[in-house]
Parts: C-alpha cells; sequence; structure tokens
C-alpha cells in the first residue's frame, strides 16, 4: 500500500521558518522524483519545488527561489521542504507527490496535505 505522509505544517508568524516532512511507503521511493505542491484558498494547486531521483537536480518556482529548500533522504524514504522567510501568501495546503515508473507504466502518488499558515 503506497503511503505519503506530510508532517511539519503549522502556524508561523512572517519571517519564520518550517520544515516540512513526507514520509512514504510502499514503492521504492530512490526511482521516484519527488515534488511539493501547494494550493492556497481559491486558487489552483502549484509547483513549489521538485528534486531527481538521487538529489543532484533540484527545481524552484520563482516565487520561493532563496527562501525554500528541497532535500531527500533516500535511505528514510522521506523528502523534506525547508521554508525560511515565510511570508502570508505562503499560506496553503501543502502536498507531496511521487512520480515514476511501475513497470513500463507511469504513476504518480500524492500525500494527503499538510496546512501552512503564515499570519502575525
Amino acid at each position: 500500500q503506497v503511503q505519503l505522509v506530510e508532517s511539519g505544517g503549522g502556524l508561523v508568524q512572517p519571517g519564520g521558518s518550517l520544515r516540512l516532512s513526507c514520509a512514504t511507503s510502499g514503492f521504492t521511493f530512490y526511482t521516484y522524483t519527488m515534488t511539493w505542491y501547494r494550493q492556497a484558498p481559491g486558487k489552483e494547486r502549484e509547483l513549489v519545488a521538485s528534486i531527481s531521483t538521487a538529489g543532484s537536480s533540484t527545481n524552484y518556482a520563482d516565487s520561493v527561489k532563496g527562501r525554500f529548500t528541497i532535500s531527500r533522504d533516500n535511505a528514510k524514504n522521506t523528502v523534506y521542504l525547508q521554508m525560511n522567510s515565510l511570508r502570508s501568501n505562503d499560506t496553503a495546503v501543502y502536498y507531496c507527490h511521487a512520480a515514476g515508473l511501475k513497470g513500463l507504466r507511469s504513476v504518480a502518488y500524492w500525500g494527503q496535505g499538510t496546512q501552512v499558515t503564515v499570519s502575525s
């Protein structure tokens, strides 16, 4: 059974930091590209950051470059998102996403999301 479980969300003041984690099981984590998405109220889900299978390549939305860092620990089947200098417009539900191959078929999995609220 595939599971992606996000944690680390919460309420933080502007300028603060949070570290999100996504613990996974049920698939070969180290062969999957991992991505964090977010969705704010009334807005479409957007890509925040992605990381390649070995962690050697990362990609960020312009809005978070220089503030957020994505990383992964393939030994722990976990991906992280370190978020610094948080702003009110970072408020959203953050989702973990895995994309890879199962046999010859492309598959993708989503976590249930974790709420991040940036407010004073």
